[in-house]
């Protein structure tokens, strides 16, 4: 394929894009152009062309249409139109789908995204997307090793992986060697409704001879080589796609090292997306065996470790009907057999037949979403590796994968060990006193409440997946108090809302969500509501690190402010506080002094229009403008979201988060600069001075801020969505 024509767009080289790249050429064995699967007559007829070249793309493909008991959502939409059209207008349903024009929002026209020595071609061909990878020539020594057939082979599970996180174990790509022994245990992983839990695979491992175009030698001669790959999966619409594209055992599927950002409509470098140390290279990701598990409805993996392949099935790809109400075969056939009969079955053979999650006690009903939105912990003898997990709507998700929650670590048989042999994992997902923190988890969350520990509470008693806004899915009675107010029915009453929460009612402040379930969960590049329901403690932040709820508000104050009002209204004890978190707005200290995890929260937080209403905002450019050149890219482009919705002037043209500040010159001087200009009107503003914004002294803001920076936590960071 020439370039001529092409648009070419720089994306800047990273560890992650190169390290994920050698692992896309094992996808290169399977559906490629230039060696058909099946031979074709030169006499056969266009159509039949065309069939076997799907037929070929298909084998490639999870199969759809198992396991045993699950009919799709096209039969159940026969009877339940209603409920069908409000699921397949969720995000749930396009969490998996077949690359295709519909379901592909990415540009793949004349599009070129480039890494040190390796071009991936972007192209569209009718409903057919495809990459051309080019490994490009340069001037090394040496003889070029061609860009071959690679030989991928699937070995069982490794043993101990002290040090490493969950599953951290990256496919090697090497000679074959010997067999590993098994693990006595799954390591405790959970898939998320984020793509990024394909790295961690410890379900599998691919080995075999591939070549690498970024470390093999090239000749002096301007030579190029090429492989045409077709694109087969695409997760997610929301928020972004990843793209995935066939290995060559069985039907693997492998990602593709560049995601595409919806809001921005732009593709982007995989490991910019993740909060994650700069220098953590992006491991490989099979949608398989880890992001199958949430991303598709009764999944099978099938992987055969003694044929080294996958003979992956699902019974529909997204989140289905199924998902939620079980397998609906045993229904469908006793409606069937009834279905002339004139009386009309009651409610207990119905719920014999299939679950209803409003129907069944709350705890099981919770389960129900628990079974993707948490983190599990599951046992070797689980074997959802070959047969898929055995949990059904409706079981006891204990009994199969219980959940993981460090202050029970040693009720789970093995997870004391596992953890033993890595000390920092839980860090990926808690904060330290057992909160979860990352996206995708929120049952975790949930169990810790107080409300659930009654028994009544469950994830319905917010949410509704077909009377609701596809964006949150919180049901449409339950966007205000009103989601606290059905059990907390004092807090209907304005006086006793306005006496607890010492805030007039209508405000932010009284809105119960803010103080009792505050952003600080992160995934998506962007903060989350934690679901585990809580009360804001300045003690609790001095003790986790997690910014409490008050501040994430009062963006202007210290913390020493927030304790002295919690103080004064519900009788907390006030801490001793360091000079900093007395003198200097809570926000502007954890945005500079603060770990990455601190920062990017903080990041989201300096653009929420509700905390903006009451800090202002005219401060606000000079801190962003420091996160634009922080060390973590998942920091940079929350910052950059940021700025562009409060002050999209200010930012500089050109600016890519992609790009380290270790490669570009610094964008802070240049923001400032813009921002002066237009506050030179204003003059005589008052900015808060708690802020260390000033605006007739920079060189003095500039060096507050550059005192706090130095006093930045350094601890690498890895928050695991």
């Amino acid at each position: 394929m020439p370039l001529t024509g092409f648009v070419r767009r720089r994306v800047p080289a990273t560890p992650g894009v190169l390290a994920a790249t050698g692992w896309l050429l094992l996808a290169l064995g399977c559906s490629r152009k230039e060696s058909a699967p099946a031979k074709v007559d030169d006499s056969t007829s266009a159509a039949a062309r065309e069939s076997v070249t799907s037929a070929a793309f298909a084998a490639t493909l999870p199969h759809v249409g198992g396991p045993a008991g699950y009919v799709g959502s096209e039969t159940c939409r026969s009877c339940h139109e209603d409920q069908f059209e409000s699921w397949h207008r969720s995000y749930h349903r396009t969490m998996t789908q077949i690359a295709a024009a519909d379901t592909i929002r990415a540009e793949f026209h004349k599009v070129t995204l480039t890494n040190e020595g390796v071009r991936f071609v972007l192209s569209r061909t009718n409903n057919e997307f495809w990459v051309r990878v080019e490994r490009l020539a340069s001037t090394a020594q040496g003889e070029a090793l061609p860009l071959s057939r690679p030989s991928a082979t699937l070995y069982p599970q490794g043993g101990e992986r002290a040090g490493k996180g969950a599953g951290e174990e990256r496919f090697k790509v090497r000679e074959q060697g010997p067999k590993e022994q098994p693990a006595a245990h799954e390591p405790p992983l959970t898939p998320s409704l984020s793509p990024s839990e394909g790295e961690r695979v410890a379900e599998g491992r691919v080995r075999g001879r591939v070549i690498d175009p970024m470390n093999a030698q090239q000749p002096k001669e301007d030579t190029q080589e090429a492989l045409d790959v077709r694109v087969g999966l695409v997760t997610g619409s929301h928020h972004m796609q990843v793209f995935w594209v066939p290995g060559d055992a069985g039907n693997m599927q492998i990602g593709f090292p560049f995601t595409w950002l919806i809001p921005e409509k732009r593709w982007v470098p995989r490991n910019s997306t993740f909060v994650r140390p700069p220098d953590v290279p992006h491991r490989s990701e099979v949608w398989n065996v880890v992001c199958s598990r949430c991303h598709a409805t009764g999944i099978e993996p099938r992987v055969d470790t003694e044929r080294r392949t996958m003979e992956t099935r699902a019974g529909e790809l997204g989140i289905a009907c199924e998902a939620c109400h079980g397998p609906g075969q045993h229904h469908v056939l006793a409606r069937k057999a009834e279905w002339n009969q004139a009386t009309t079955p009651d409610a207990r053979v119905l719920r014999s037949e299939i679950v209803h999650p409003k129907k069944i006690e709350p705890v099981r009903a919770a389960q129900i979403c628990g079974f993707c939105h948490s983190m599990k912990w599951i046992d070797k003898s689980e074997r959802w590796r070959q047969t898929g997990f055995r949990y059904r709507p409706g079981d006891d998700l204990e009994g199969t994968t219980p959940i993981i929650r460090p202050s029970r670590v040693e009720t789970i048989p093995g997870l004391a060990d596992y953890l033993a042999r890595s000390p920092d994992l839980l860090d990926d997902f808690f904060w330290s006193d057992g909160m979860i923190r990352v996206s995708g988890r929120e049952y975790n969350g949930l169990l810790e409440s107080p409300c659930y520990k009654g028994g009544k509470f469950s994830c319905l008693s917010c949410h509704s997946l077909h009377s609701s806004d596809p964006d949150d899915q919180l049901a449409r009675n339950r966007t205000d108090n009103r989601a606290c107010t059905q059990c907390h029915g004092s807090f209907r009453e304005e006086a006793q809302l306005t006496a607890h929460t010492r805030h007039q009612a209508g405000s932010s402040g009284s809105l119960c969500y803010n103080c009792h379930m505050p952003f600080t969960t992160y995934g998506v590049l962007k903060a989350i509501r934690s679901h585990q329901v809580s009360s804001p403690r300045v003690a609790v932040q001095l003790a986790t690190g997690r910014p409490n709820a008050c501040n994430l508000c009062h963006l202007d104050k210290p913390l020493a402010w927030t304790a002295n009002q919690l103080g004064r209204w519900y009788g907390h004890s006030i801490p001793d506080l360091s000079e900093d978190q007395t003198a200097v707005a809570d926000a502007v200290r954890l945005a500079l002094a603060g770990d990455a995890g601190q920062r990017v929260l903080v990041a989201w937080h300096l653009s929420w229009e509700p905390a903006l209403q009451v800090s202002g905002r005219s401060w606000v450019p000079p801190v962003l403008a420091q996160l634009l050149d922080d060390p973590y890219a998942a920091v940079r482009c929350v910052a950059e979201r940021s700025v562009k919705q409060i002050a999209p002037t200010l930012l500089p043209g050109g600016y890519d988060y992609t790009v380290s500040p270790d490669s570009r010159p610094s964008v802070q001087a240049s923001v400032l600069e813009r921002w002066s200009r237009e506050m030179s009107s204003a003059r005589d503003e008052v900015l808060p001075a708690q802020t260390l914004v000033r605006l007739n002294d920079t060189t003095a803001m500039q060096e507050g801020f550059q005192r706090l920076v130095r006093q930045r936590d350094p601890r690498p960071v890895r928050l695991r969505e």
